[in-house]
């Protein structure tokens, strides 16, 4: 067998290193913390029944109001001589159960009525909303009073109108969310499929708001625990000889100055189980969440975290220019896995030049741009090495004050999505002068003035009257005109675009071409144009560099890549694009998938789908090889002249 054809021997299937459900929680310190306490003392009221504990209501009025450590009684007895720890035992253990209780039957009525009127909307959602709003208009705990009035003074009945009160809580917040999702492409499929608005209720959406709910119960039974024990407290609810904690609490208020113990350690039982289901609560939320999942344990901060050592930081190049980016390395730390999105990429760009950045979904392009400016979410991102220089100043070294008066003022951003990069509650307008005033100190009319001028700079027609535009009020080109003019509010060294055209027609993609063309030669701005479309390159970009799982594999001009790619997987790009008057050319798919960045193949990463890999290929560190200033390939076999892939 020969050396191309030989394949790499198969590897075992990566066991998933994202942290699961268990790790999640235990990563939460206090989530953990709320656990331990709360199954401790679920344990205790669960196993009362078999504890050699006193009969919690048995009176012996000679032992009343005995002292905590007496012998016999551990935590004391009360004005009736009953032992306080058995009370307090089963009295949690009771309300537990009641608090346990009215949060499910909140939830299933509340989720069942928020579920309704959002999905049918029209007068069934007005009359269970109003229904809502009649019952909100009281004070809940006045409500629940008023229930327990007109059902009479009891455990259970505190229970009803303790459910019932919360009702409305789950129906609004579950009625908002299934309002959006009724609305979404996924339900227009499922009726198109046949399915009935009962199956798509409760196949379809239900599932996607079950998070929620558990979310709400989880962080509501405290909350329900509570409510009991303050109409228990008031004589409401638990009735003697019954002990729960708010009746425990309720009775011991009357002898708080002589036998304070009597009080202190039911309140202190009702503190320690409401705090630990709170802080379960809130870790279960975190849990649930598919961002916690990824990697990110807390909240993005608003710069990538920059973990480089000092003396590895590398000089910036002699070829100048004003963006110099010398072997950055760009990594994500999810669960006990690196994966490095971007591996030691060079790039330079020069005063009114267009480099273009190739490759497919998941090579590094984005990563790569967000990473010159720290956009790149920490966690789970981070700068591991490398530097960006921006007219000789270190990016990765700036201050987080000097990186936000760069954003937007010498580098500016184009993303692929106009419709949300712009805020959906702000005028265009509104937003152009901000993006205008931010960085430059001017009036609100000087503002607007220029925002005008930037839009018509833009090709966008009655520029005066699209400032009171919403976003939504406009096409997708229109939209992605008005990114642009924001880019270029205030006149930046060096516009980056990602994917800019991607999701526009190709008559619009032609005139965003031309209109970026234009704008960097007479404002001579430089532009780093991510994509992953050789036809774009072609038309825009001066020079091209490719990337593949997270390098770049080669990199020229864009004449001498298109006519001459030295890299198979350059050339399998290239193939795949098709070219006007040739129908008969045939267009090759790239076979396989790129690795996956966490568990990189030593050598080159794009041996195991190219056609040309030879046993060499896949040992060792293979460098980017610069056959002139402009032009190099990461490759031992590079493809000789009109070669093909």
């Amino acid at each position: 067998m020969s050396d191309t054809t030989m394949s790499a021997p198969s590897k075992e299937k990566a066991k998933s290193s994202r942290p699961g459900t268990l790790a999640l929680l235990l990563n939460n310190s206090l989530a953990t913390s709320g656990l331990i306490v709360l199954v401790l003392i679920c344990l205790i009221a669960l196993a009362a029944p078999i504890l050699p504990l006193a009969n919690p209501d048995v009176t012996a009025p000679a032992d009343r109001l005995l002292p905590v450590l007496t012998e016999g009684h551990l935590l004391g007895t009360d004005h009736l001589g009953r032992d306080i720890l058995s009370r307090l035992i089963w009295g949690t253990r009771i309300s537990l159960a009641v608090g346990l209780s009215a949060t499910i039957i909140a939830a299933f009525f509340g989720s069942l009525l928020g579920l309704v009127a959002g999905y049918a909307g029209g007068r069934t959602d007005t009359l269970i909303m109003r229904g809502i709003d009649m019952v909100m208009a009281f004070p809940y705990i006045l409500l629940a009073l008023a229930i327990v009035a007109v059902l009479g003074p009891g455990l259970l009945n505190a229970l009803y109108a303790i459910a019932l009160v919360n009702i409305p809580f789950f129906a609004r917040n579950i009625r908002g969310i299934t309002l959006g999702l009724s609305r979404r492409e996924f339900v227009d499929a499922a009726r198109l499929s046949g399915k009935s608005p009962v199956q798509i209720l409760f196949l379809e959406i239900l599932p996607n708001v079950l998070p929620v709910i558990v979310i709400t119960m989880s962080t509501t039974v405290g909350w329900m625990i509570l409510e009991t024990a303050g109409l228990s407290f008031l004589g409401l609810g638990a009735q003697p000889p019954q002990a729960d904690l708010g009746s425990m609490l309720g009775e011991g208020r009357k002898i708080l100055f002589t036998a304070p113990h009597v009080s202190i350690i039911p309140g202190l039982m009702i503190f320690a189980l409401v705090m630990s289901i709170n802080l379960f609560g809130d870790g279960v939320r975190d849990i649930l969440d598919p961002r916690l999942r990824a990697g990110s344990l807390t909240r993005p901060v608003s710069r990538t975290a920059v973990h480089r050592e000092p003396d590895e930081i590398p000089a910036p190049s002699e070829k100048g220019g004003v963006l110099d980016v010398r072997q950055m390395r760009t990594e994500f730390q999810i669960g006990s896995s690196v994966y490095k999105a971007v591996g030691g990429v060079d790039l330079n760009l020069k005063e009114g030049e267009c480099l273009g950045v190739v490759g497919e979904s998941g090579s590094g392009k984005s990563v790569t741009a967000m990473s010159i400016m720290g956009l790149v979410p920490t966690p789970p991102g981070r700068i591991a090495g490398g530097a960006a220089y921006l007219d000789g100043e270190d990016l990765f070294a700036a201050s987080d004050r000097r990186i936000r008066d760069l954003r937007g003022g010498s580098v500016a951003y184009v993303f692929q999505d106009p419709l949300s990069t712009l805020h959906p509650l702000f005028t265009v307008g509104d937003q152009l002068t901000e993006a205008i005033t931010i960085h430059q100190p001017m009036s609100g009319s000087k503002a607007r003035e220029k925002a005008v001028e930037l839009l018509s700079l833009v090709r966008i027609p009655n520029a005066k009257e699209r400032l009171s535009a919403y976003p939504h009020e406009l096409s997708g080109g229109m939209r992605q005109r008005v990114c642009i003019a924001m880019a270029l509010a205030n006149d930046a060294k060096v516009l980056i675009a990602d994917e800019p055209t991607t999701a526009l027609d190709v008559t619009v993609q032609s005139q965003i071409l031309t209109l970026m063309n234009g704008l960097r030669r007479e404002r001579n701005a430089a532009i780093l144009f991510i994509t992953h479309d050789f036809g774009v390159v072609s038309a825009l970009c001066d020079r091209v560099a490719v990337m593949y799982a997270g390098r770049i594999v080669e990199t020229g001009t864009t004449e001498e890549v298109l006519a001459n790619p030295r890299h198979p997987y350059t050339a399998k790009l290239i193939e795949c694009v098709p070219v006007l008057g040739e129908p008969d050319r045939r267009l090759d798919a790239i076979e396989g998938r790129p690795p996956v960045v966490n568990n990189l193949p030593d050598g080159c990463a794009f041996a195991e789908r190219c056609p040309h890999a030879q046993a060499s290929c896949r040992t060792g560190e293979i460098n980017l090889e610069m056959s002139s200033e402009t032009r190099g390939v990461r490759c031992l076999f590079p493809l000789n002249s009109g070669a093909t892939a």
